[in-house]
């Protein structure tokens, strides 16, 4: 029997699939659980019709991504802290403090659990952080720590 997924069912499939199971399976099981709908003709014209609407939203964000890593990529950012002796900082420098310096300087928001560091900044000089944009794109920050 054909089925459409209403939801992500493990080991199955995806919301919005249509896939073969069972006639048991479907009867007993996902459709009484409201997991899945019986395949018709008009059901899976709505189910192909999300389906496109997902991927032409996931070309969209992917695209995002790639103009956000071009302006990103090559630039390096320039923060000004205060710096003690033999060059550490008086704090230091995390993941929130670039994604807000790339919303203020580039206008692009990035959350600040995709920027990833080997650790925080506690010195001056030159530093450089991963920023994963997408599953697809990841983009290479320069940061120069400027004695203040």
């Amino acid at each position: 029997m054909k089925v459409i997924l209403v939801t992500n069912v493990e080991g199955l499939g995806a919301r919005g699939e249509t896939v073969e199971v069972k006639d048991g399976y479907a009867n007993n099981y996902l459709i009484p659980k409201g997991l899945a709908v019986r395949s018709t003709k008009g059901k899976a014209k709505e189910a192909e019709q999300v389906a496109r609407e997902k991927m032409a939203k996931a070309d969209r964000e992917l695209k995002r991504a790639e103009d956000a890593a071009q302006l990103i990529s090559g630039r390096t950012f320039e923060i000004t802290a205060k710096v003690g002796e033999e060059g550490k900082l008086f704090g230091t420098i995390t993941s929130k403090d670039i994604a807000t310096l790339l919303e203020e300087e580039l206008n692009i928001e990035v959350d600040r659990k995709k920027i990833h560091m080997e650790e925080h900044i506690k010195t001056a000089g030159f530093h450089e952080a991963r920023i994963k944009l997408h599953p697809q794109v990841e983009a290479i920050v320069h940061i120069k720590v400027i004695p203040g």
